[in-house]
């Protein structure tokens, strides 16, 4: 992407920190998680304006050739790599022990890396995590006015400062998981500043999806913004995507954390869209779940999906679904790079709201096969999946009892997350919603809401450094740039 000319880095550059300016200020109005998908918000998708056609052409430009062929290779080996997670299903998921969690990520890093998600069993005994969910809905029967979506039958909860969850966050094998799991990253980089030697804390949402539930039917997606995916002042400023881009999606690696330092993730304040570099998504159950049980699927092939994701909106099928077989519509020849005739369109994605994915605009991932249930699911078991990882939950709770979990993802120390802990400490000292979420009081007025004494009474030292309430410890055998990174967030956070 060197090609790229510095009047248009300087303007994207210009346009970031007016964007940044306005996401680090503004104060988000109430409301949830529906907020942050066009799907669930009822609202129809609006056209992109014109000026990502240009940064579409932008992205391709003096490397079109290259492009088409990489898509040719992508499709086939997309073809292959879809029968394969359609037979195996669920099955395909590794699970690790959290006993054994050492000797497992060894045995499985592999195929942990080419699936992207990961299943930890037993991280928290059972009845630990079965209370945690008992508990919240006592502090729930305490503050009846609490935000959910969807109001009139909750399923998902805007609580963010619960007992169970501040417990969750803190808890020493919660964290011991978060730290293994991040030495699935490597950085390309050794002066790139970041730490994946402790992880810090984010505040996030908590599930109650009771059996029969179809109105949190939230389908294929991706969490960390989505027009920024393309463009240059958002993840082009680590150059995460280049070699896709530029005709090379094999030589593209997801696991590279140096690229991701500078990416901007959240370029327009969206309601939940998030502005800390989660290298997974994840949650604590809190009770058993099976498959079509109101439980998560997901994508299980994260370097394919993410590479026909991003060059999709580059290319269109020469004769639509119902003018010939499913066969041939997705024959390789019956689609053609779009050329002259492009325009602005990224499929699925929508400013302010999550990337979104369907079989219409996404046809040759073939997610009605391709989506996968996790495995069984005990309470006290951990799901962590890549940040890119299409996933999914069922459009319907098939099951007998409720599906609950605690959203818990995994953050390294960079400059930009210690930034974001302040906000987030400071949310937590006034009791009102996480800074990337929807504002309003929050739990600032709810009965038996926690207060830094309370964490304090509970928390190890590692959950205070997480919660930044504690010095992050600089550690010896890192690089020099994991070293920098510390020093800076301890600066940042006060220390």
């Amino acid at each position: 992407m060197r090609t790229i000319s510095r009047g248009i880095l300087r303007g994207t550059n210009q346009l970031r920190s007016v964007m940044m300016a306005a996401t680090q200020t503004q104060i988000k109005r109430e409301g949830n998680i529906s907020d942050s998908f066009v799907s669930l918000s009822g609202h129809a998708r609006p056209p992109l304006p014109q000026r990502f056609l240009g940064l579409k052409k932008t992205l391709i430009a003096g490397h079109e050739d290259r492009v088409v062929q990489s898509w040719n290779r992508l499709l086939a080996e997309l073809k292959r790599e879809n029968e394969i997670i359609a037979r195996d299903g669920p099955q395909i998921i590794p699970s690790l022990n959290f006993q054994d969690l050492d000797s497992d990520l060894t045995k499985l890093r592999g195929e942990l890396q080419k699936r992207g998600v990961a299943v930890i069993r037993g991280v928290l005994p059972e009845d630990e995590a079965r209370a945690f969910k008992a508990e919240i809905e006592e502090y729930v029967q305490k503050n009846p006015q609490t935000k959910a979506f969807p109001p009139d039958d909750p399923q998902v909860y805007e609580l963010y400062w619960s007992t169970p969850q501040l417990r969750a966050r803190a808890h020493p094998n919660l964290l011991r998981v978060q730290a293994a799991l991040m030495k699935l990253w490597n950085s390309s980089d050794p002066e790139s500043v970041i730490s994946i030697a402790q992880p810090l804390s984010y505040a996030d949402r908590l599930r109650i999806r009771q059996p029969g539930d179809a109105t949190f039917a939230l389908g294929p997606h991706i969490d960390g913004g989505s027009v920024e995916r393309w463009e240059l002042h958002g993840y082009g400023r680590g150059g995460v995507y280049n070699k896709i881009f530029e005709g090379s999606w094999e030589d593209y690696d997801p696991w590279d954390a140096s690229t991701r330092v500078d990416a901007v993730m959240n370029n327009y304040n969206g309601l939940g869209a998030c502005s800390m570099f989660r290298m997974y998504q994840g949650w604590l159950s809190m009770s058993a779940t099976a498959p079509f049980e109101g439980t998560l699927m997901v994508n299980p092939a994260i370097k394919l999906s993410t590479a026909y994701l991003l060059l999709r909106p580059f290319f269109r099928p020469i004769k639509e679904a119902d003018q010939i077989s499913s066969e041939e519509y997705l024959a390789t020849e019956n689609w053609e790079f779009v050329g002259e005739e492009m325009t602005s369109e990224l499929q699925g994605a929508t400013p302010g709201r999550g990337q979104e994915l369907n079989n219409v605009l996404h046809p040759h991932l073939d997610l009605e096969k391709t989506m996968v249930h996790v495995p069984p699911i005990k309470p006290g078991d951990y799901v962590a999946w890549h940040c890119d990882t299409i996933h999914a939950v069922d459009k319907v709770h098939k099951g007998h009892s409720d599906s609950s979990v605690l959203y818990i993802p995994v953050c390294p120390v960079t400059e930009e997350n210690a930034k974001y802990l302040v906000r987030q400490r400071d949310a937590f000292l006034a009791g009102t919603p996480g800074p990337d979420f929807p504002g309003g009081r929050g739990e600032a007025d709810h009965v038996d809401r926690q207060t830094e004494t309370h964490l304090r009474a509970f928390a190890a030292h590692e959950g205070l450094q997480a919660f930044g309430f504690e010095k992050l410890d600089l550690t010896v055998d890192g690089t020099s740039g994991a070293k920098r990174a510390t020093v800076l967030a301890n600066e940042i956070l006060g220390f």
